[in-house]
């Protein structure tokens, strides 16, 4: 229900991403984080006190559906656990708002997509925080306007690396049943996501998969090739590795029959329209967004980018306003969707 209070939240899972959305919603006067919550009773004591002064914490997430003075929740915990958390915080009645990726399959995919439909009454929000930024944004509108014609190809790419003791830091890196994947679900789902959006989505994707520098250390890929159909008749392709030499390197690219333009490490790399007049005016509104984005500033890791605080600051407001939030499970699940489309496709050659 709309409300003009502060919307109190709670943080479930005190890792690393749990560190950035306390420090959000702090910075957001609409919130209030409550209570925090983790596994291991270091961790949620270390949050409360050095990262939300004045809220309780506990090792145990039923606590934390059952509490009257928790209105919502953001998930931060293993990918694995997040459909579970999920679908009891909407049936407890909390509002959510859930890490990338919201699950580790298409079984606890569905299934948390039947629990937002049960609940319309409550902002169910997935995390695509760089759909938030306003290079990103500003593409997808100029696709989707046609500005550069009807898109032909689209092409993403992301090259980083992370080293055995990375996965051996936590239990559930690198595993199918706890993360799902490596490369493409984690690293690499960020980029993966702005591709399908900017473009406007995909209906098929076929891939191969590989496990090539990190045998005997992770269970699952750590580099992959995705060819994708996309919704208006283009091709797409996706490829990335955590095995690489570089630490961050990341490429988007669309070109369509009017023009092209291209991002690379989240800033734009080049941008041609046939027409120029009308090159003109993309590039003014382009510019603009670059403007915009110079004001904002990383809150976290500087591959995590600016969007993380627009992104908890639209949840904080759809839940006060019974407003739709701009990602919601259903839009973050048809990234979601593709991923284990591709690696359905990798897993049977």
């Amino acid at each position: 229900m709309p409300s003009r209070k502060k919307v109190r939240v709670a943080v479930i899972g005190c890792g690393v991403i749990s560190e950035l959305h306390l420090r959000c919603y702090a910075h957001n006067p609409d919130a209030e984080v409550v209570a925090v919550c983790d596994l291991l009773p270091e961790r949620a004591r270390f949050a409360a006190e050095n990262r939300a002064p004045g809220a309780r914490w506990t090792t145990d997430a039923a606590e934390i559906f059952a509490a009257p003075d928790v209105d919502a929740v953001s998930i931060c915990t293993d990918h694995g656990s997040h459909a579970a958390l999920a679908c009891a915080a909407l049936d407890a009645g909390k509002h959510v708002l859930c890490e990338k990726s919201l699950a580790v399959n298409a079984r606890d995919l569905r299934k948390m997509l039947a629990a937002e439909a049960a609940h319309p009454e409550l902002v169910a929000a997935g995390v695509f925080q760089h759909r938030f930024e306003p290079l990103p944004r500003v593409l997808h509108e100029l696709v989707a306007e046609g500005a550069f014609g009807r898109l032909l190809t689209a092409a993403g790419s992301l090259y980083t690396f992370r080293g055995a003791d990375y996965f051996r830091k936590d239990a559930w890196r690198g595993t199918k049943r706890r993360e799902g994947g490596s490369a493409l679900i984690n690293q690499a789902i960020h980029y993966f996501d702005l591709l399908l959006w900017i473009a406007g989505g995909a209906e098929s994707a076929r891939a191969l998969s590989a496990n090539l520098a990190h045998e005997g250390v992770i269970e699952t890929e750590d580099t992959i090739a995705v060819s994708l159909r996309l919704k208006n008749g283009g091709l797409a392709s996706f490829v990335t590795t955590n095995a690489g030499i570089p630490q961050w390197e990341s490429q988007l690219s669309f070109q369509g029959t009017a023009g092209s333009v291209e991002m690379r490490d989240e800033k734009l790399a080049s941008l041609v329209v046939a027409d120029k007049k009308a090159e003109a005016k993309v590039r003014a509104r382009v510019e603009k967004a670059l403007e915009a984005g110079a004001k904002l500033f990383p809150k976290g890791k500087d591959y995590y980018g600016t969007g993380h605080q627009a992104q908890i600051d639209d949840f904080v407001r759809a839940v006060r306003t019974g407003k739709r939030p701009r990602v919601t499970f259903s839009d973050a699940a048809e990234t979601d969707a593709m991923v284990f489309a591709a690696y359905a496709s990798a897993a049977r050659g």
